[in-house]
């Protein structure tokens, strides 16, 4: 199955996108329809709601992006003088060619990865073209699972024998609750993340503030490693920007943070519907992943969730307690 879904990456993860996707986006439509409007309608303004969010997200990052660029690299330039200053004085007389040489890498690895960057965004090439069929890929199959996902879920248990249609059908509904439940959860402790975080990059003036706000945002759906990989991104460019003293205290936002996520956030908002060990939560992590790297780290946590709410329905045993929301969705 690994190898098959490795062959059909192209598909496969732009359905495994547009299945969080719709879980995100399924009650918004429900409400809808709910208030009155026909499914048709509801469908279109979800998924156009949310075209118009990404596109807009996108395009804010990539123009912050090209506009802060330039004061990265002479910020940086100012930080490594004052540096090479402080480390070729009293007590540490460090050989200042040396010092020069370090200076002159990070300038050149700045100016590279700014070419890097601006022939990507221009000639792409393959990856682009992959990319954007992807998207639309996702967009058409999150369209019809809003629209038509349970008459897709009755058509594809339909072949069964009634008692094992039955639990199908209720292990599906569980599945569906927890992995709904779980993706809003998620969604509301990462716009936390990114609030506070943020707020904290303004206070310090450290450049590329958006993009950074964006990638700590998307960094919180992968558990435990997402915020690591992006804290310790924010922390280097404000190292680099504004001098260690910004890097400490931001250092130190990011621990109070955690700590408020780890004792607050995850028990009362994701903890409920996630009832996994921090150790098994490691363990999923790490083989998706390996089977999927970050796509298959981002639906770990999900998927084993869900199969967890669906095994008790699937051996029909007597089933574990509802993941709390159910009355919502």
């Amino acid at each position: 199955a690994f190898r098959v879904a490795s062959a059909l990456s192209l598909v496969v993860l732009p359905c495994i996108a547009a299945l969080l996707l719709t879980a995100l986006l399924q009650p918004l439509t429900a409400r809808m329809r709910r208030a009155g409007l026909p499914s048709l309608a509801a469908t279109w303004c979800t998924v156009l709601a949310a075209i118009i969010v990404l596109a807009g997200i996108s395009i804010l990052a990539a123009n912050r992006v090209s506009a802060d660029y330039p004061r990265l690299q002479t910020e940086v330039k100012h930080t490594a003088h004052e540096v090479q200053a402080s480390l070729a004085g009293a007590p540490f007389h460090l050989n200042s060619v040396r010092l020069e040489q370090y200076y002159d890498n990070i300038v050149h690895f700045l100016s590279q990865h700014k070419s890097l960057i601006a022939g990507t965004v221009v000639t792409g090439g393959k990856i682009v073209l992959e990319l954007l069929t992807g998207l639309v890929l996702m967009i058409f199959i999150t369209f019809f699972l809003l629209k038509d996902g349970e008459r897709i879920w009755a058509w594809l248990i339909k072949g069964l024998r009634p008692e094992l249609r039955q639990r199908a059908d209720n292990a599906g509904a569980a599945a569906w609750v927890a992995l709904v439940n779980y993706v809003r959860g998620t969604t509301a402790v990462a716009a936390i993340h990114a609030v506070f975080i943020g707020l904290a990059l303004w206070l310090l003036g450290v450049p590329l503030l958006v993009p950074l706000i964006i990638l700590v945002f998307v960094a919180a759906f992968v558990p435990l490693i997402g915020i690591l990989v992006a804290g310790a991104l924010a922390i280097l460019v404000t190292l680099g920007t504004k001098g260690w003293i910004a890097a400490v205290i931001l250092l130190g936002v990011f621990l109070l943070e955690n700590q408020i996520e780890s004792h607050l956030l995850q028990p009362l908002v994701v903890g409920r519907i996630v009832r996994l060990h921090p150790l098994a939560i490691i363990l999923v992590l790490a083989v998706g992943g390996i089977v999927a790297g970050i796509a298959g780290a981002i639906v770990a946590v999900p998927a084993a969730a869900a199969i967890c709410y669906a095994w008790p329905h699937l051996r029909g045993a007597p089933p574990r307690a509802s993941p709390p929301g159910t009355g919502a969705v």
